[in-house]
């Protein structure tokens, strides 16, 4: 029978990446929902603290809870764990058993779709009730972002040369 190595010690004050992701997804579900921290928190039975916890990854969202909040925020479960990077989900204990070197801290880059800008665009955009109008805005903001893309690259290839 092998031996199993023991988990890595968690580094006191530092978020798992997983729960920092699921956290992320959870804050991402309940803004574009127009739940506030504390609307979420009262239909949950939690302070808007703890909701607060859970979104920054401080706190672990066990099975029960993640059940229940996916009910209330009308998804599947599945939805915390979308758009997972690789690199987050090595991140895992089960993942990094024996690997974990203590002191290293991780950094992580904000998710876009988390920013207050991101939700706020959003929301807006839906509150567009004409398609043809929506549609066009969409496509506004494609070209913008190509002939953004474009400009930066021009700018690059003048410093450059």
């Amino acid at each position: 029978m092998t031996k199993r190595k023991p988990l890595p010690k968690r580094i006191t004050g530092v978020p798992n990446a997983i729960d920092i992701h699921v956290g992320q997804r959870l804050r991402l579900r309940r803004t574009l929902l127009g739940l506030s921290q504390e609307k979420l928190g009262d239909i949950l039975g939690l302070t808007f603290q703890q909701v607060q916890k859970y979104e920054r990854g401080t706190n672990r969202i066990g099975a029960s809870r993640l059940y229940d909040l996916s009910r209330v925020l009308d998804t599947d479960i599945g939805y915390f764990f979308d758009n997972m990077t690789d690199e987050t989900a090595h991140l895992s204990p089960g993942q990094i058993r024996g690997q974990a070197e203590e002191g290293i801290e991780i950094q992580y880059e904000k998710d876009p779709m988390a920013r207050r800008e991101t939700l706020e665009l959003v929301r807006a955009y839906y509150k567009i009730e004409d398609d043809v109008v929506r549609k066009r805005l969409l496509e506004m903001a494609k070209t913008l972002s190509k002939i953004s893309v474009q400009l930066e690259e021009d700018e690059e290839e003048t410093a450059d040369a």
